[in-house]
């Protein structure tokens, strides 16, 4: 198992003003070798120093793309169900819902102390 670590630099206007705030990625990887020809290495290369990115990176990109799906699709597919179940009369007070899910009294037993 090999761990991969993205720094992101977020807003200046969330730090200190220096620009020096950073969160913190952490992502569970497995390593693998690919044997490129030549042509497809050299056409990956110029493409990833044009980007300022990786080959691994364009890599890893291409084949999400192609078997994960466009990021654009995935995206429309979790905007399409947000809100399908909001009209269902439960979810009106969403507050007395989740409360209604909780068993037990520990709340009321840790107010009465």
């Amino acid at each position: 198992m090999h761990f991969r670590i993205r720094r992101n630099c977020l807003s200046p206007a969330l730090g200190n003003g220096r620009g020096n705030l950073w969160r913190c990625i952490i992502y569970i990887v497995k390593r693998t070798q690919l044997y490129l020809d030549d042509d497809l290495w050299q056409a990956l290369h110029a493409r990833a120093q044009a980007e300022g990115t990786t080959i691994s990176e364009l890599v890893r990109e291409a084949t999400r793309e192609r078997y994960l799906g466009k990021l654009e699709e995935r995206k429309r597919a979790m905007q399409a169900i947000i809100g399908i179940r909001k009209d269902r009369p439960e979810f009106q007070d969403s507050d007395a819902y989740i409360r209604g899910l909780r068993h037990g009294d520990r709340i009321e037993r840790l107010a009465r102390k």
